[in-house]
């Protein structure tokens, strides 16, 4: 007996599928992008993730939520995980579900700066607008930015 599998041979391919989620979730498009780089047949690799998406061994739904989780976690914002979401293959409707579930992307964003930057609030316009780019890099929006910051024009001048 040879010791080559066909790229065709299911077994193989949800043997190969399985061993990769058993490291870390994947997209449904990244699995099957990863084991087609490995050789197997895309139609028979198509099959094995419709029955592990049945099995519920691959969920793109999950994924998604563990992601946002994860990298707010590590202080990104919802934009920056949005973008990454889409350039490995995430659908839209799962990755604004997943935003819109995720943290309060506010605390989030306080927690970045004070992390950053200490827990005094910056005092001048420069160091609200130095911060603000800071997360703004990190990803999160002007609204987001302003309740880190406390740069509302109205406090600011009282």
């Amino acid at each position: 007996m040879g010791g080559r599998t066909s790229s065709h041979d299911s077994g193989a391919i949800r043997a190969a599928a399985v061993a990769l989620l058993a490291r870390r979730d994947y997209l449904t498009v990244e699995l099957q992008q990863r084991l087609h780089s490995q050789g197997f047949d895309p139609t028979a690799t198509a099959a094995v993730i419709a029955e592990l998406t049945a099995g519920r061994l691959l969920e793109d739904a999950r994924f998604v939520e563990r992601f946002v989780a994860s990298r707010a976690g590590r202080g990104q914002g919802p934009r920056r995980i949005a973008m990454d979401l889409r350039s490995r293959g995430a659908s839209e409707a799962l990755i604004q579900a997943a935003i819109q579930a995720g943290p309060d992307w506010d605390a989030v964003a306080r927690e970045v700066r004070r992390r950053k930057f200490g827990p005094e609030p910056p005092g001048s316009w420069p160091e609200k607008a130095r911060q603000g780019r800071f997360l703004q890099y990190r990803g999160f929006s002007s609204d987001h930015i302003r309740a880190a910051t406390g740069a509302d024009f109205e406090d600011s001048r009282t």
